[in-house]
């Protein structure tokens, strides 16, 4: 089950996907630098997504490690999309994702290989 991260704790788990185990003093560096964050601000946050059960706490050095994966938090979100905005409809979705944007003939036929996979 992959909970609801807010876009604050995907900071966080953006730098532990990109950068694998990670210490809490590094994580509050590249915060800093990238967002502006005090390190306050990222402990808040890293305190989150440990209670949440997004990440664990290793010792030595408090060194992170996201429990969840990238492609778990994707899939939730895009469910949470799906539900919240295509009535739970994906092919409402895909079909206002295409209407939007002129496709590559590249980007169709792996669209076409795709679908082709589920089939």
């Amino acid at each position: 089950m992959v909970m609801k991260l807010f876009d604050s704790e995907l900071n966080i788990m953006e730098i532990l996907w990109r950068d694998g185990d990670t210490a809490a003093k590094r994580i509050a560096e590249i915060t800093k630098e990238k967002i502006g964050w005090s390190k306050t601000t990222t402990y808040t946050i890293i305190k989150r997504c440990l209670d949440k059960g997004a990440i664990e706490r290793q010792e030595p050095n408090f060194v992170c490690r996201a429990l969840v994966t990238r492609e778990q938090a994707q899939e939730h979100e895009t469910t949470e999309l799906i539900n919240k905005m295509y009535d739970g409809a994906p092919d409402r979705l895909i079909a206002s994702l295409l209407g939007q944007k002129r496709l590559t003939t590249d980007e169709i036929n792996h669209l076409k290989q795709l679908i082709e996979s589920l089939e």
